[in-house]
């Protein structure tokens, strides 16, 4: 297997977007989709297998969105949070995967070449983090040696709990910038667009 077979990326995307009343991952978004977006940086990004989970919405991200490329696995525990998603993403991985970036359907500020820096930084550390100037963001990068872990997390800030759990462990990958804008608020939407000049 390839090196870059060996480095999958996960999107997350299949959030209720419970507070804005309607799919998040399909709002306008630079002549495309918040999701749209976020996959357009995963396929420039050196991963071997994209796996995208959706939920509530997912006929209709099937029929708006561009999934070309990308293994879709349908999250019906949706409402479980982020941990449900990962652990219905899971069997789904590549057997030979030794490195899962995970990244989030809402967040278009992430460009290929954070993901890059963040698997270039990590050396050979479990976990590792993008460690922007305001704080600590995704994408994440995790080991095989912690997908057992990862595949039995519970709730929606389970990933960060992985983090704090692992400590010392944890490589802080330094990437310029603040930590972009995950969208879950018209507020969030709205300072995301002004950033992209959308």
């Amino acid at each position: 297997m390839s090196a870059e077979r060996r480095v999958c990326g996960l999107v997350l995307a299949a959030g209720g977007s419970s507070r804005l009343g309607r799919p998040k991952q399909l709002l306008p978004y630079r002549g495309a989709t918040l999701l749209d977006a976020v996959l357009a940086t995963a396929r420039s990004s050196p991963f071997g297998q994209l796996v995208v989970v959706l939920g509530r919405a997912a006929d209709e991200v099937r029929s708006s969105v561009d999934l070309s490329g990308a293994e879709v696995v349908v999250n019906e525990r949706f409402e479980g949070g982020c941990s449900s998603s990962i652990a219905a993403a899971m069997p789904a991985v590549d057997p030979g995967c030794e490195v899962l970036v995970l990244l989030l359907g809402d967040q278009p500020g992430v460009g290929a070449g954070t993901v890059r820096a963040l698997l270039a930084g990590r050396g050979a550390a479990p976990l590792a983090v993008c460690a922007y100037r305001d704080g600590r963001g995704h994408p994440f990068a995790f080991a095989r040696e912690t997908f057992r872990e990862l595949a039995g997390l519970h709730g929606d800030k389970a990933v960060w709990k992985l983090l704090e759990r692992h400590g010392a462990e944890v490589a802080d990958v330094p990437v310029a910038g603040p930590v972009p804008r995950d969208v879950d608020t018209w507020e969030d939407y709205e300072a995301v667009l002004a950033v992209s000049g959308s």
